[in-house]
């Protein structure tokens, strides 16, 4: 039929549809597949959309269940193809749905409702220019089907796309939302319930949003939700404290006034019948501690919210957990008993990605959410809240019989809530309550015994803390074997409560565990043979955090031969799509990171598996059947994630399973896949690679470098922040390694790095970081290259490098930074300031050399800029700033005075630069000659300068400086006075003294006190404090 003409149903084809709905929503049918695939047929024919919204709006014959069917296949078809339809069977769609906003039957409005949003959102209010008027004169009417149908679409509208209406329409005088605004708060007194719910949902939407005319109407909106709040109707009411809850999150300003008043009607709500009015009035708790209002806005009704909360913790009778905590342990868990689960990509920088609570995937309710705001209440009033909340708890505690377990085990939660916020007033209390709460692990009740776990758990920093003394151990030890009694449990609420409660008391113990390695590997691995699907993923958590917190005292044969053997039989019988491989997949990540080198005799299986299991997915992602499986990107995460450990735990060990492999090329189409979280891995195994075995990359360097620089560009980042932080991350480790051979990519990869430094502010912390990082190192591989550009990003680089804690990689980026000042110092003189800034970020350097180095670099631009220049610098600095950096300016050495007989070669040019030479110096003298020693001859000699020699290595013999000079064996020290780690530049000291003698030694030579035979009899000892030139430390001084 021609798309111009009027558009008209076959017959034929309305009874084929509608008879193959009909069978869709029987129940009787029985090939379900087979009526879909006959859908799917009829939806490949350009008007099937039309045959659908006329069954829809026009069907009347047929029952309403089909009609809706019929709505609903469309609005789903819609999503894929009302791009690609005929204008006019676009506009056939339109036209029939607005008669139905006023349709007879509920439903049908409805559907019709949920069509108009997704039409919305396809083609925009401009592509439906009826669409508002239409709706516009339905809510005007006085016909009640035509106001629920109207408010029914727009309130799915402001649901699903409230931008929209906030927005300026060509042909409009003024926005939509202005237009039905007044209208939404006109049904806020509507006498129909309905209009009143959809009305507040509508406009709630709009709060985080806050459109100009809701600003200017706060008020009208404020006073239409006090005249509803103790409206009749529950949903209404549940809506009035989510409107609540939502200003005072993002808007509290608007609540101060009436504070008191609204603290008030929550108060009243958190305690309604209706159990979703009191969860929404509960969430106000913890909205209010999160928006940081004045806390003494809140503090006058605690004693009246913490018995309320206390009361709202109580397993109510109908709670899914009482029903489920009955399940016997033996029983296979259904399908539907399996929580999604979904795997963490690898991730290299801070942690700013915190794990999501098992709880989140389970229903939300008000006992958890009253748990929840007590638990951020007492972080906020801290001890406060316990003269009030203890007696309550106490009394609980202390009912008896079987009819108050639920009361005990409320009492119970409330102290795991506490446990953070209210560690101080509890602390002179803890062993009694971690006395009473052992006995508990073994209650009648199963709830009982796994909210004790919990609460345990909360405690574990205490209990670990306590090991010092008998009865702390005692106390841990008994913990430690109660929570691994009750892993053994036979109901699997207390198996999934006590093996995270374990995992939680293992990662604050850490190597505390060592001496009951055995005893816990036994408990563990009895767990895992025992468990379930759902909990056995628990305890392949546990298994995974046991092995990062004892680390290498894992690999023992004993300890090895109890874990390893269940684990690869269970990773024999699983096949290479099934799901359950994933946590066994990350415990084995775990492992190959703790056992390092020990790991190796279990590696060549596992990486060949990983390797077979990518390489099938990638097949899979194309030709299914081919593969025999079907695509899912989580077995390539996870498998990427397993070889990263491997190659982090085996280290160089990998290279003889990477040569023979075809893991680099895999690896290349992984890190230009189109699934994020496939790159995040990919470029996270990248980088470990790279620090493993390096020469296998090379190769196909500049591939590697060109995908990993394309995830820093501005539109990828906003994509995917954490690939592009692990690309970052690996160009840096690749940098590192093969060093020259960056040059031709450098400048390509800084022209991306400088957008994320200059505008660090709202970017992910750990992207910052490390693009600070892979910056440095560049600078350290290649100085020549970026110091011309210097003053272009020195500000915004020094200001990141401040902010990243001490470890191997802030040095290496501090490495760059001396590079590049030396090859062009002129280039950071106007970002001195924050350069000084960045390095008094340092707690410590480890590193001798580069200590040495950040030292020259500040005398060298004190001597650059001259004693005015520099004290206007210094003076821009905070004095915790000024201390730090004092630390690099004390130098000592330790010089034998036969080392200046070395004749003329010692009689140099003088260097302005330096400070003269003091005068109670001259007697310091050349043995041979017996002249004094000059200024240029000290100073050259104790830079290194005129031997061209770093101090920063053990020095040589004297031969080797000047071949004038007879005498071997000089010694040149360098270090800090008193510094913690005694660093004196070379092993000698250390060989003849022993670590605790090192220290001793440096002020001996200081402050005298040597014996005579000592080392010292030769020597004379300097303390040179740079700039300020010498004060000689002896006779006299």
């Amino acid at each position: 039929m021609a798309a111009n003409a009027p558009w008209n149903p076959q017959e034929e084809g309305f009874k084929e549809i509608c008879g193959l709905l009909e069978q869709q929503i029987s129940p009787s049918s029985a090939d379900k597949s087979q009526i879909w695939q006959k859908l799917q047929h009829y939806s490949q024919l350009p008007d099937f959309n039309n045959y659908l919204v006329f069954i829809l709006a026009r069907a009347e014959g047929k029952a309403v269940e089909v009609r809706q069917a019929a709505g609903l296949y469309l609005k789903n078809n819609l999503r894929t193809t009302y791009n690609s339809m005929l204008p006019a069977y676009q506009q056939y769609v339109k036209s029939e749905l607005l008669p139905c906003l006023g349709a007879a039957d509920r439903h049908i409005r409805s559907t019709v409702g949920t069509i108009v949003s997704v039409v919305v959102q396809l083609g925009g209010v401009l592509g439906w220019p009826e669409l508002l008027q239409a709706l516009l004169n339905c809510l005007d009417s006085n016909d009640l089907n035509h106001m629920e149908g109207a408010m029914d679409a727009l309130s799915k509208i402001c649901e699903d796309i409230p931008q929209v209406l906030d927005s300026d329409i060509p042909g409009l005088a003024e926005r939509p939302i202005n237009i039905f605004l007044p209208r939404l708060f006109r049904f806020f007194q509507s006498p129909h319930a309905s209009l009143r719910k959809l009305s507040v949902g509508s406009v709630n939407q709009y709060i985080m949003l806050m459109p100009t005319a809701l600003y200017a109407s706060m008020d009208q909106f404020l006073q239409g939700l006090f005249i509803l709040a103790n409206d009749p109707a529950a949903e209404v009411r549940k809506l009035v404290c989510a409107a609540f809850v939502q200003l005072i999150e993002v808007h509290p300003s608007f609540l101060e006034p009436h504070l008191r008043n609204v603290i008030e009607y929550m108060l009243q709500v958190n305690k309604d019948t209706d159990d979703e009015v009191a969860l929404e009035a509960c969430e106000f708790w913890s909205a209010f501690c999160d928006a940081q209002l004045p806390p003494e806005k809140l503090r006058e009704f605690l004693p009246r919210l913490i018995p309320v909360l206390l009361s709202k913790m109580v397993y109510a009778d109908d709670d899914e957990s009482l029903v489920e905590a009955e399940e016997d342990g033996s029983l296979p868990d259904r399908d539907q008993d399996l929580k999604p689960r979904f795997h963490v990509s690898r991730f290299h920088g801070s942690d700013d990605i915190e794990d999501d609570d098992d709880d989140v995937v389970n229903t939300w309710n008000l006992r958890k959410c009253s748990a929840a705001a007590l638990d951020i209440l007492s972080n906020v009033f801290g001890d406060e809240i316990l003269p009030t909340l203890m007696p309550i708890v106490q009394g609980k505690l202390s009912a008896s019989g079987d009819d108050a377990w639920k009361e005990r085990e409320a009492a119970v939660l409330a102290l795991g809530a506490i446990g953070e916020g209210c560690i101080n007033g509890l602390y002179p209390h803890l062993p009694e309550i971690v006395a009473f709460l052992i006995p508990l692990l073994d209650d009648k009740f199963p709830l009982i015994r796994s909210i004790s776990c919990w609460t345990l758990s909360r405690f574990s920093k205490f209990v670990v803390q306590s090991i010092g003394d008998q009865k702390g151990y005692e106390q841990f030890d008994n913990v430690l074997m109660g929570l691994l009694r009750r892993t053994l449990d036979d109901n699997k609420r207390v198996q999934e409560a006590a093996c995270s409660a374990f995992a939680t008391l293992e990662e604050e113990a850490a190597e505390e565990l060592a001496p009951r390695l055995e005893i816990v590997l036994k408990h563990l691995m009895t767990a895992f043979r025992k468990y379930q699907r759902r909990n056995l993923r628990i305890v392949y958590d546990a298994i995974g955090t046991l092995a990062e917190a004892v680390g290498g005292q894992l690999n023992q044969p004993g300890y090895l031969d109890i874990l390893m053997p269940p684990l690869i039989e269970k990773w024999q019988q699983l096949s290479d799509a099934d799901k359950d491989l994933f946590p066994l997949l990350e415990c084995f990540t775990s492992i190959a990171h703790a056992l390092g080198t020990g790991f190796s005799q279990f590696s060549e299986p596992v990486f060949r598996r990983c390797l077979n299991i990518i390489q099938t997915q990638q097949v899979a992602k194309v030709d299914p059947a081919k593969a025999g499986v079907q695509y899912d990107k989580e077995f390539i995460v996870c498998s990427l994630d397993l070889l990263s450990g491997l190659a982090e735990g085996l280290g160089s060990g990998i290279e003889s399973l990477v040569s023979q492999s075809s893991l680099r090329d895999l690896l290349l189409h992984c890190c230009v896949d189109d699934a994020l979280d496939v790159r995040q891995s990919a470029f996270a195994l990248l980088g470990d690679l790279a620090r493993a075995c390096p020469i296998h990359l090379q190769p196909h360097l500049s591939v590697f470098i060109e995908a990993a620089t394309k995830q820093l560009e501005t539109s990828k980042i906003r994509e995917a922040i954490s690939v592009a932080n692990n690309a970052c991350w690996a160009i840096g480790e690749l940098a590192v390694k093969v060093r020259q051979e960056m040059s031709p990519f450098v400048l390509t990869v800084i022209s991306c790095l400088l957008p994320i430094l200059q505008h660090a502010e709202g970017l992910n912390k750990s992207l910052v970081e490390n693009s600070a990082i892979t910056l440095g190192r560049l600078a350290w591989v290649c100085p020549d290259l970026l110091s011309p550009h210097m003053e272009h990003f020195m500000q915004s680089w020094c200001t990141a490098l401040a902010m990243i804690r001490d470890d191997i990689e802030k040095e290496d980026a501090f490495r760059g930074l001396c590079a590049m000042v030396r090859t062009n110092p002129s280039g950071a003189l106007s970002s001195l300031v924050y350069m000084c800034k960045a390095i008094a970020s340092w707690h410590e350097i480890r590193s001798e050399d580069l200590r040495i180095e950040v030292g020259q670099v500040l005398h060298g631009y004190k001597q650059m800029l001259g004693d005015g220049a520099w004290d206007q610098c210094m003076s821009a600095l905070e004095s915790s700033a000024k201390e730090s950096l004092s630390k690099y300016q004390l130098l000592v050495v330790k010089l034998p005075l036969w080392l200046a007989d070395v004749g003329e070669p010692w009689n140099i040019e003088q260097n302005p630069c330096l400070p003269a030479l003091p005068s109670h110096w001259s007697k310091f003298s050349t043995r041979s000659s017996n002249s004094p020693i000059s200024k240029s001859s000290f100073w050259q000699f104790v830079t290194g300068q005129y031997f061209n020699i770093p101090l920063t290595t053990t020095p040589p013999s004297i031969g080797s400086f000047c071949t004038n000079c007879t005498t071997q064996g000089g010694v040149v020290i360098f270090g800090e006075v008193g510094g913690g780690r005694g660093r004196e530049g070379t092993e000698e000291i250390e060989g003849k003294h022993g670590k605790q003698g090192r220290e001793e030694f440096v002020r001996k030579w200081l402050f005298g006190g040597f014996d005579d035979g000592e080392e010292a009899r030769e020597v004379e000892t300097l303390q040179v404090l740079l700039g300020r030139g010498f004060r000689g430390v002896g006779e006299g001084e």
